[in-house]
Order: structure tokens, then C-alpha cells, then sequence
């Protein structure tokens, strides 16, 4: 095992197109990080650059207290799981797992115990003899894994291994590849676009948009406290509502806020603990609304409303996702997920709601959790 450090990381490429700016990230030893992001965000780039199957532009990169920005990739004692399974079809699933072993001329009683344990830990023992072609999807995605775990790499880097499963299946590999990681301990850096992967898997997960780091913290710190509206519009399923609002300082410590027809109180303790807004008295901001900050008011206790017309009801058996049109402007961050068309409110209400499609709403608003951010820079208000 090791640590992975990237230091001020640059790659471009001889067209002149920059796919990564300054990446400075550090992985400590056994730590599972996850680089997420949309396509075309540097972050399987990022990946191939620590792998070494793309060269570094500027900067430097160390496995361990080994400087590998220039080794190439047999020499970094790293394996990788890719996107495709990558098995050789005329071979057992036994001689896949033990492919690299033999290629190193390791001892045949070593490569049967490596082989063996590997089986063991992803369940393959009683599959060991069968071609790929006789296996289900989950199945060779284990023997792909199989094939890394037996090498005893110093980091496994995985590129988007689960995206030709189907979504059950997906669901149920995620958990076995985090189980599987932290039983290992190995240091891993995984790359998805899905989010959801990204905050369900990771211990830290790191945030990228347009070949730059926008944010690295735990999956609840991201959630909890996104750095932009970047990182807010990406983390979050369904995503974040962000509206914009008129901010307004109240002589008791709390605050008000302007939103479309509507006013809102802001709590104390909020205020408080955003001594930024201070600068905002009297200006427009941007207003992070995570949808289950809104219920209808048969089910909450808040006496902050917010008024909007059902467009969609999705009942959902535990929860029900409700499309509201309002009176409020949308602030869209398009590169968050490559849509710049209007969007329509969100709000995750009790199951038992009466509300649908063309009735008129008025939903009951948590105000104690809400986002603000500055409309210029995109950045979080908060000191």
C-alpha cells in the first residue's frame, strides 16, 4: 500500500486543448477516493496520468515516496480495472486471474494460492473453470477485480468499472467493491460520473468540472457544505434547488429573503453561522434548496411557505419527487450537468400527499439548512 500525491498537475495536449489545470489532491495510504464529475472533466485523464498511460504536461506525481512522474506503467506497481472487462475469452476464469502472475514468472504454487484466496474473497471458487462467455456481467467484473487483487499492487485505479452493468446489478457491485476495499486496504482511486456511485463508495470524494478540482471532502461534507454552485448542482439526487433571493438583515439577528412573490425568514442560528451575508444586506444572491428542505404542510411544522403550480407528480412508494413551476428565478449551472434548458422546482414530499399534476401548491420550506452563494463568483457564502 502507499500514498498518492499529485503536485500542481498539468496536462495538455500537442492540439493545445488543457484537460487538467494544477491538480494538487493527496491520497493517504488505504484511503478508497473517487473522482467524479461530467463527461469531459479531466477526471479519466487524471487517472491515466497515474497510471501512466498518459504523460504528465507539468508537474509531479509520487506512489508512495517514489517520484513516477516519467516511469512507465509496468514500474509503478499499480493495477487497473477498466470500464470493459478486458478478460481473455479462450481462457478459464482461473488462467485470467493468474495472467500477470505468469507473465512474471511467479512460482506455480504461488500463483495457485493467489489465485485461490482471490476466488474466495469475490465469491468466483466454484466458477474458476468456466469461460468468460459463460458468466454473467457482475460475474467477469469480478474476475477483472480478481485479476488486480492477485498482483498485491501498492493502488488499485478503477475507470468507471460498473458502467456496462445493469442498475440492479450496479447497485449490488458498489457495495461488494467497497467491501471488498476496505477488507484489503489497498489505496484506490476509482472515476465515475455518477454521483450516487461517488457518495455511496467513497471515503473522500473528489469534485471536478473542466479539467479543475473543485472540491475534495467526505460524501456528507460535499453534501453538506458544497464549495460552489458547481458542487451543488452536481451533489444530490434529486439536485439541489437554486433560486435566487433578495437578502435583507433584521435588527434581532435574523434574516429575511426576498423570493419571487414570497418572504422568507432565516433563523438566528443560520445568520450566525454565515457572518458572510453580512455583505449581502439588500442584494440578490443565489439560494441553495435541497428538495427535502420541502414538505407539503400537512406533514411540517414550518410556517415558511412557498407557493407553485404541480407540473409532475413521481410517486416514488417511499417518497414522492414533486416538479413545481414558481414565481422564483432559477439560477442554472449548466456545466453541472450539461443542461442549460429551464428548470422546474423540486421538492421530495411525504408519499401520503394529495397534491398532483395542475394543482396549486403551497409547500412548507425548512429554512435551517439553507445554501447561499455569491451570483458573480459561484462561490459559498460563508465567512
Amino acid at each position: 500500500m502507499a500514498t498518492i500525491t499529485l503536485d500542481k498537475i498539468d496536462k495538455v495536449y500537442e492540439n493545445g486543448f488543457h484537460a487538467v489545470h494544477d491538480l494538487n489532491l493527496s491520497i493517504a495510504d488505504g484511503e478508497f477516493l473517487v473522482l467524479v464529475g461530467p463527461s469531459g472533466c479531466g477526471k479519466s485523464t487524471a487517472l491515466r496520468m497515474i497510471a501512466g498511460l498518459e504523460s504528465i504536461t507539468t508537474g509531479e506525481l509520487l506512489i508512495g515516496d517514489t517520484n513516477v512522474t516519467t516511469l512507465e506503467p509496468k514500474d509503478r506497481d499499480i493495477a487497473m480495472v477498466f470500464q470493459s472487462y478486458a478478460l481473455y475469452p479462450h481462457l478459464t476464469v482461473r488462467d485470467n486471474i493468474a495472467f500477470a502472475l505468469k507473465l512474471r514468472k511467479t512460482p506455480k504454487e504461488e500463483i495457485d494460492s493467489r489465485v485461490a484466496e482471490a476466488a474466495r474473497i469475490l465469491e468466483l471458487t466454484d466458477n474458476l473453470d468456466r469461460k468468460p462467455a459463460q458468466l454473467s456481467g457482475g460475474q467477469r467484473q469480478r474476475v477483472a477485480m480478481g485479476r488486480a487483487i492477485v498482483r498485491q499492487p501498492k493502488a488499485f485505479l478503477m475507470d468507471e468499472p460498473l458502467s456496462n452493468l445493469d442498475a440492479k446489478l450496479r447497485v449490488q457491485m458498489r457495495a461488494e467493491i467497497s467491501h471488498l476495499q476496505h477488507e484489503l486496504g489497498v489505496t484506490t482511486v476509482y472515476v465515475t460520473h455518477d454521483q450516487i456511485e461517488a457518495m455511496t463508495m467513497g471515503d473522500r470524494v473528489a469534485v471536478m468540472s473542466r479539467g479543475v478540482l473543485q472540491q475534495v471532502a467526505s460524501p456528507q461534507d460535499l453534501y453538506d457544505h458544497p464549495d460552489n454552485l458547481f458542487v451543488a448542482s452536481f451533489i444530490g439526487s434529486p439536485q439541489m434547488n437554486l433560486v435566487q433571493g433578495t437578502y435583507h438583515r433584521q435588527n434581532d439577528g435574523t434574516g429575511r429573503l426576498a423570493l419571487g412573490s414570497t418572504t422568507v425568514t432565516i433563523p438566528e442560528s443560520l445568520v450566525s453561522s454565515r457572518p458572510g451575508l453580512a455583505n449581502y444586506d439588500g442584494r440578490t444572491l443565489a439560494v441553495g434548496i435541497r428538495p427535502e428542505q420541502v414538505e407539503d404542510p400537512k406533514f411540517s411544522s414550518s410556517s415558511d411557505m412557498l407557493k407553485g403550480t404541480v407540473d409532475v407528480h413521481e410517486g416514488l412508494g417511499s417518497e414522492v419527487i414533486l416538479h413545481l413551476t414558481l414565481d422564483i428565478p432559477m439560477v442554472v449551472d449548466e456545466s453541472a450537468r450539461g443542461d442549460s434548458s429551464p428548470r422546474r422546482f423540486l421538492a421530495r414530499v411525504n408519499p401520503r400527499t394529495t397534491l398532483r399534476p395542475g394543482d396549486t401548491a403551497t409547500l412548507a420550506l425548512d429554512t435551517r439548512e439553507l445554501h447561499f452563494f455569491d451570483l458573480a463568483t459561484g462561490l459559498a457564502i460563508r465567512r
